[in-house]
This record gives C-alpha cells, structure tokens and sequence, in this order.
C-alpha cells in the first residue's frame, strides 16, 4: 500500500467517502489532489495532511474539470490514481421528475465521471500504471423506486468501467467500480428530517428505516469503502479490471 511518488486525484473530495479516500492515499504516501465546489471545506480536508492539495472544481462544468485536472497533474505530475466519487443524491416519483432534474443528475454523475476519467488519462503516458475507480452504488446493479435518475446514472458510470477495461486492456491501467449501499454520511444525514415526518417517527426509527436497505440492516462506516478502493489501488489488484465491488452487508 506505499504510493510514495505518485498523484492521486479524488472528486468529491470534501466530504464523506471521497475525504477518507483521500486521506488514506495521503497516509500511504500519495500526493493528494481533492477537488469539490467549496473551497472552504477541501481546505480544511487539507489541513489534516501536507500532502493534500485542494482544488476548486466543478465535475459539471467541462472547463473546469479539464482545465483544473491539467493544473493538478502540471504541479503533482500524471494521475496514476483517480477515483471519481462527486456525485448528487435525490429522489422522487418517476411521474414528477422533470426534465431539468434529470438532466442535472446525467450531468453531475455521469457526464462528471467521464469527463474525469477522460482529463486524467490525458496526463498518463502510454506505458504509466494506473488505476481508475468509480464510486457507484448498490443502485447501479438494481433498480432503486422513486430514484429512477439516480438509479440510471449508477448503471451508467458502471458501463463506463466495463467498456474503458476492454478498450484499454493490453495498457497498465485498470478501470473498477465501488458499489456501497448506505453508507453513514452526510447524505444519509440529510434524509432523516423527510423520513422522521414521512414516517411519523424519531430519529432512530429514520436511520432504521434507511439502514434497512442493507442485506444486513446496518449502515455502513466509510472506511470499509475506503478499503475496497485501498485494495483496488493496490498492486495485488493488477488483474483486477472492469469489475463491481458490492458492499452492503450481504448479496445485492
């Protein structure tokens, strides 16, 4: 697990998954770019580790994400590793989503994937290591209710691994996908208040209701997707390549 010398780049880098992602690479010894819209909260991801480096950028806005990805790479060298975690949640009843949301939610989660991967290979020389990884969801291998955009962006981004393996199979850089149910995060946080009076119920009740979504009935903590993306970093995993990790407390 050393990466001394190389460059990681994680979306989304702020918060939740993709802030202990990045914290683990910079432990391991990667130079950590960590990129979100709110500068002030990357700043104070960044204050936890010299070697992590933020980056205003907004993975919907195409400018941004390459011009700030060639930036990065200019100052920290290729990125060998990337993960691709900026993503919005939220739902509704198929009938009510309107146009615009579902445009927002292609734009965010899937456009924003492709374009990372797309900027961040650019940097890598034909015969440079790499791994590229994408933070899906339970949801890209079932079908979620009253979150149908969600739900078709998660089978996206997981096409997206599986056609970059075969395009790229013969170069050193493998394409994966991390699929968590729910996990303890400030999503999740943000559901409870809806759920508590959707419900008619208190808090534990709302985080029940949410932790029932996982074969095992328990919310998942972060750093277990962290290790799925530690080991998916990692040289043991070199053969690893246009696969689904699934986490969520037994079979999806």
């Amino acid at each position: 697990m050393d990466h001394s010398g190389k460059h990681a780049l994680v979306t989304g880098g702020g918060t939740g998954i993709g802030r202990d992602i990045a914290l683990a690479l910079a432990a391991a010894g990667a130079e950590v770019t960590i990129t979100g819209r709110r500068m002030d909260v990357l700043e104070d991801v960044a204050k936890d580790s010299p070697r992590i480096h933020a980056l205003q950028m907004d993975v919907a806005d195409e400018a941004s994400v390459r011009d700030g990805i060639a930036a990065a790479a200019q100052a920290r060298g290729p990125v060998q590793i990337c993960v691709a975690n900026a993503g919005i949640a939220t739902g509704g009843p198929f009938a009510k989503t309107t146009l615009p949301q579902w445009r927002e939610m292609m734009t965010t989660n899937l456009d924003g994937v492709f374009l990372t991967f797309q900027a961040a290979m650019a940097t890598l020389a034909p015969d440079t290591p790499a791994r590229m990884i994408v933070i899906s969801s339970i949801a890209g291998v079932r079908g979620l209710k009253n979150a149908i955009p969600y739900t078709v962006t998660k089978h996206g981004v997981i096409g997206l691994i599986r056609g970059l393996s075969e395009e790229y199979m013969r170069a050193p850089i493998t394409f994966n996908a991390i699929c968590p149910g729910y996990v303890d995060t400030d999503i999740v946080e943000n559901q409870i208040p809806g759920l508590m009076k959707r419900f008619d119920t208190d808090r534990a009740g709302a985080v029940a209701a949410i932790a029932s979504g996982n074969r095992h009935k328990q919310l998942l903590e972060v750093d277990e997707v962290t290790a799925a993306a530690m080991w998916l970093c990692s040289d043991g995993a070199r053969s690893v390549n246009g696969q689904t990790v699934e986490i969520s407390g037994g079979q999806v």
